[in-house]
This record gives C-alpha cells, sequence and structure tokens, in this order.
C-alpha cells in the first residue's frame, strides 16, 4: 500500500492501556480523520505513531517500517503537531517554524537559500507571515496554532499528523487551515491524518475515517460511511441529526429538552439508542 500502515499499536502507560491492538491505513493523497470521544485514544494514538510515546506494533510507510522513534530519519519522515501549542521561552514566530528544518541539516549546518524558501512559504500559507518576528509566547490562541501549523508544513515531511488542527480558530483560518491540508494531501500526494471533534467538519473535508472508543478502532472506511453508521450514536452516547446545508454534509448532535429526571442530550450508551 502506498501510504502508513498501522498494525496492532498499543500504549500501555502504567496499569492502562491508552491504544489497543489498533490497525488503520492512511493513504497518500488523502485525509484519514481520527474521531471519537474523550478517551477514546486518539490523540495517544497520534502521539505513537510520532514516537512521542513507547508503543508496540508495527509501523510502515509506503511499505517500509519506520525508523525507531527520537531519532532523524523518523523526524525526516513523520510531521508531528500537537494539541497542546505550549512554547515558554521567548523564541520569534520565524525560528519557530525553522525548527521544522532541523532534521534535514547536516551536525553544524545553518539554513539554506531554499530551506529559507520553505520556511517563508510556510508562513504564507497560514496566515503567519505578519507574525514573523513576533515572540510565540505573546500571541493568541488561534495565531499560536496557525504558526505551530507553518513549522510542520516546514518539515516537508511525506506524512503529516495533526491533533486538532482548527480548534482554536475562526470560521475563515478554520477553513484556510483545512484547505492548506487539502493541497498538502491532493498536490504533494502526503499522508494527512488528522484527530477532529468536529464531526460536520470532518465529514467534509477527510476521505477516510477512523472511529475509536476506547483505545480500540471500532469502524474504518470512507468518511460517509463511518458517519452513517449506526453504531456512531453509541460510541458517542448522544443521537445525531444527519443532513447537507448548500450540498455540505452537515452531522450534529440532537439536543433533547429535559424531561422527567431529565439527561438531556446525554442517551444510555449500552442501550445503543437514537
Amino acid at each position: 500500500m502506498s501510504g502508513l500502515e498501522i498494525t496492532s499499536l498499543s500504549v500501555r502507560i502504567g496499569a492502562r492501556r491508552l491504544v489497543d491492538a489498533a490497525s488503520l491505513e492512511a493513504r497518500r493523497g488523502m485525509i484519514t480523520g481520527v474521531i471519537g470521544p474523550n478517551g477514546a485514544g486518539k490523540s495517544t494514538l497520534l502521539r505513537a505513531v510520532a514516537g512521542v510515546v513507547p508503543h508496540t506494533g508495527t509501523l510502515r510507510l509506503d511499505g517500509v517500517p519506520l525508523p525507531r522513534p527520537g531519532g532523524r530519519a523518523r523526524a525526516r519522515l513523520i510531521g508531528y503537531l500537537p494539541q497542546d501549542h505550549g512554547v515558554h521561552w521567548p523564541v520569534s514566530v520565524r525560528r519557530m517554524v525553522e525548527l521544522g528544518r532541523l532534521p534535514h541539516l547536516g551536525p553544524w549546518r545553518s539554513l539554506s537559500g531554499a530551506d529559507t524558501e520553505i520556511v517563508e512559504a510556510a508562513l504564507a500559507r497560514t496566515d503567519s507571515a505578519g507574525l514573523a518576528d513576533a515572540a510565540v509566547p505573546t500571541l493568541s490562541g488561534g495565531e499560536r496554532a496557525r504558526a505551530m501549523l507553518a513549522r510542520v508544513l516546514a518539515t516537508r515531511t511525506p506524512v503529516l499528523l495533526a491533533d486538532e488542527p482548527a480548534a482554536a480558530l475562526d470560521p475563515a483560518h478554520q477553513v484556510g487551515v483545512m484547505t492548506v491540508l487539502r493541497e498538502e494531501a491532493d498536490t504533494n500526494q502526503r499522508v494527512i491524518v488528522v484527530v477532529l471533534h468536529d464531526l460536520s467538519l470532518a465529514a467534509r473535508v477527510c476521505d477516510r475515517l477512523v472511529l475509536m472508543e476506547a483505545g480500540r478502532v471500532i469502524r474504518a472506511g470512507a468518511a460517509e460511511t463511518v458517519l452513517g453508521a449506526t453504531d456512531l450514536e453509541r460510541v458517542y452516547g448522544v443521537a445525531f441529526s444527519r443532513g447537507h446545508v448548500d450540498a455540505m454534509p452537515v452531522v450534529t448532535p440532537v439536543i433533547r429538552p429535559p424531561s422527567g429526571g431529565g439527561g438531556g442530550g446525554w442517551i444510555d450508551r449500552d442501550a445503543g439508542g437514537a
């Protein structure tokens, strides 16, 4: 397969198994979304693929096993945008984005002209050029999210992992970020894997979806198939309304008025009801 293949990936921290024998495929030229309720193991799955947390299982890119975590070889293949954009030292946005080029540089080598062009292009594509000289800790949450995405784009890795890349953004920048990821998949044939909580956004931008629950992959396939599955309600514990607005798919939770002792919009997961 051309792309990222994850087989029986497990992550255990202490007595807790956060990801349990998860297997999935993320193909080149496609956006694969990972969805599921809080605590399903989505972020941990991405962290394991990025080599941030220890894991067991097999990871292959285009049929070749990924290099060991922590080395330059892995960093040249996997670009990772975490959910937490915390940066606590007063580095400039431009310098932060330049750090994305480090895995491609030899020891004691400075950025070349080509590297600088890549950095400037990443800043421009994320609408961060005007922030280039600002210190990262002074940025708003949305500005910081865009700057960190620029850093990941500057890696030019064949695989890009992004954990909630649009969560802190206003609608215009949400569209901009997801458009950039779409272009990276379509034009550069990158493997794009994103964790998303917004199911309508997932329906609009993802080619394939992976539904997780309690560390396991429950369902994987075309976005419309996964979002239309009857077990979506059971996994999330809430009823959903599905439809289209201006020919765009919309998947929203149903908010029910309280009745009796009232559970609001919540449904009994064990009942599997809608």
